[in-house]
């Protein structure tokens, strides 16, 4: 891979990614790398997104379940749209 992925995710079955680049800015199209299988596939960030942050990688519905790593990291609290940032505004964790 000569391109350096904007965004990483682990399983196949996850929804969300995690940004691994600084200046992350909306209109990106972002290289993304499941680590699982080192595939890749394209999408474009939807908002200015930090580093360490997460995005969503197909549209998320209030309600819905956030997974990441494979697991489940919460519970999606406000619509997300696909490419959108994640974070404590649309999603919760469930401990607490």
């Amino acid at each position: 891979m000569s391109e350096i992925p904007h965004l990483l995710v682990h399983e196949k079955a996850d929804n969300v990614g995690v940004v691994v680049v600084e200046g992350l800015t909306a209109g990106t199209d972002m290289l993304c790398c499941i680590t699982h299988d080192n595939s890749t596939f394209r999408m474009t960030s939807e908002a200015d997104v930090p580093i360490g942050h997460k995005i969503a990688l197909t549209d998320l519905k209030a309600g819905d379940t956030a997974i990441k790593y494979g697991e489940d990291i919460g519970k999606i609290i406000a619509d997300i749209p696909k490419g959108a940032h994640v974070h404590t505004h649309n999603c919760k964790t469930k401990r607490w």
